[in-house]
């Protein structure tokens, strides 16, 4: 029985990918450069990489590393992300039957975050717990793996009781790692699961969720991981 969801914000919850759109189109420092792109020209500026599976300012061949730490310390852009539709119907949903939810986020500023996260997921917050942890405090290239084990031992949860709804391709591994079950959204600009973790499943929207977990809390489906 799954009863615990761990849920990725940013390209599963909101619209990352809209966010760094508005960066890139509207900063003063990057809008001389990428100010006429469109939409569908984000992965050419922001190739996806194998690691990611999705659009990361870091993989700017030649910005990346500037462009992240410009857009988490530039407010007006790093909080303009919106919730995709019916993201806080389906988080009332799973609480309504039962479900312990949280969010992971590691960040710069902790609090900051956590604020901002607390005020973009008002509606559910609370039932919703908002877990952040400030980057580099684990020896990791991810601290997905650190804060689910954290979480599990803080909380009292059960790894095979728990899913981590997450778009990231790394993160699928973090899961993996703390014996929780990984399933792979596919928000835009995603690419496909590489071959060692073909078996996992993969959902395009919140209504596929809530039946991929249905049918595996009645038994008629089973998670290969």
């Amino acid at each position: 029985m799954i009863k615990n969801i761990f849920w990725d914000v940013d390209g599963v919850l909101a619209n990352l990918n809209y966010a760094y759109f508005n960066f890139l189109t509207n900063h003063p420092k990057y809008k001389p450069l990428y100010g006429h792109i469109k939409w569908e020209d984000l992965p050419k500026v922001l190739p996806v990489s194998e690691k990611y599976g999705a659009l990361e300012l870091k993989t700017h061949p030649t910005l990346g590393k500037q462009m992240d730490e410009d857009f988490c310390h530039s407010p007006d852009f790093f909080t303009n992300r919106p919730l995709y539709p019916h993201a806080v119907e389906t988080l009332k949903y799973f609480h309504n039957k039962g479900f312990k939810q949280f969010t992971l986020s590691a960040t710069f500023d902790v609090e900051t975050k956590k604020r901002f996260l607390t005020d973009l997921l008002h509606d559910v917050a609370d039932f919703l717990t908002i877990e952040c942890v400030q980057h580099g405090q684990f020896m990791h290239d991810t601290a997905k793996t650190d804060m689910l084990r954290t979480c599990f031992a803080k909380y009292h949860l059960k790894p095979e009781e728990t899913i981590l709804v997450d778009d990231r391709i790394y993160n699928q591994y973090a899961a993996l790692e703390v014996g929780a079950h990984p399933v792979r959204y596919r928000s835009e600009f995603t690419t496909d699961l590489s071959e060692d973790l073909k078996e996992i499943p993969e959902v395009k929207n919140f209504a596929e969720l809530k039946q991929l977990i249905e049918d595996v809390n009645t038994g008629k489906k089973k998670l290969s991981f």
